[in-house]
């Protein structure tokens, strides 16, 4: 009479097996080179982005879109939240991401000699694709103390070095609100971000590993230079070219008050602004 006990007792077993299910990870949103889709194959209206950069506080912040983006198959809470990540990573990756093999590579061979400060100066400005820019803020909490903000930067095509730093910004970014009440901000850059530090095994507060802030006015470039400003910006981060338009994208530069580098031990260097400009990168 026991055997029939076991039977029953196998069969249950297998049932709550069937009715088990998975936990799956959140959606990632780094996306490897060969899943990155192309800005120019993606479309990027506002109507298929609604919601997505949506965001009264900063300009990033994750918004998911509303239910009649997705389809109409959805037919439970789980799938429908996995559906909802799909899109918005979906999404994500058409406006932030690009082959990397779509910029052309600089034709630099690597940082000046420490000695030649100004020229280091402008190899550092040219060299790098984004930096830090500091304001004073707006925000209730911090009003009147220093606020951090990364920003994709370029002083020109990799083939024409300006020395001038462009920006391409949004009025949504709080960064943006800070220079609408005080224009003047610092930007730095840090050579870790490329390769040399690593290569020599240089911690970025290592000396020998060069930093530089860039102090100035941040302006609204003017009409007659918002060519250049776009090549600038669109050849180095072409991804930009394909951010909505209702974010009403606007280019800025800054207008140089002081150049502050730091490239060897035993102090920093003041580089005079005409001696920055007359350098090359190159």
């Amino acid at each position: 009479m026991r055997v029939p006990y076991v039977s029953l007792a196998v069969v249950a077993n297998v049932l709550c097996l069937g009715l088990s299910y998975t936990l799956r990870s959140s959606v990632s949103w780094v996306v490897s080179s060969n899943d990155v889709v192309e800005p120019e194959d993606a479309d990027l209206s506002e109507e298929v982005a609604p919601a997505l950069l949506v965001d009264s506080a900063g300009l990033w912040k994750q918004a998911y879109p509303s239910s009649n983006v997705l389809g109409d198959g959805v037919e439970s809470p789980a799938e429908l939240v996995e559906q909802e990540d799909e899109n918005v990573a979906q999404l994500s990756s058409r406006l932030f991401s690009y082959r990397l093999d779509k910029v052309k590579k600089s034709s630099s061979g690597g940082p000046p000699p420490h000695e030649e400060t100004a020229r280091t100066a402008r190899y550092i400005a040219h060299t790098s694709e984004w930096g830090h820019l500091a304001t004073i803020s707006t925000q209730d909490k911090i009003k009147g103390l220093p606020f951090g903000n990364i920003f994709s930067v370029s002083d020109g095509p990799l083939d024409n070095s300006t020395g001038v730093i462009y920006f391409y910004v949004t009025p949504m970014d709080n960064t943006v609100t800070d220079l609408k009440n005080n224009p003047h901000a610092s930007l730095t850059f840090s050579e870790a971000e490329g390769e040399f530090c690593r290569q020599m095994v240089y911690d970025p507060e290592d000396p020998r590993c060069a930093r530089l802030t860039l102090t100035g006015k941040m302006v609204e470039v003017a009409p007659e230079e918002l060519a250049f400003a776009k090549e600038a910006m669109f050849s180095r981060h072409p991804v930009m070219a394909k951010w909505p338009v209702g974010h009403k994208w606007f280019f800025m530069k800054l207008e140089l008050i002081q150049v502050w580098l730091q490239d060897w031990f035993g102090g920093v260097s003041l580089i005079p602004l005409e001696d920055y400009f007359k350098a090359t990168p190159y």
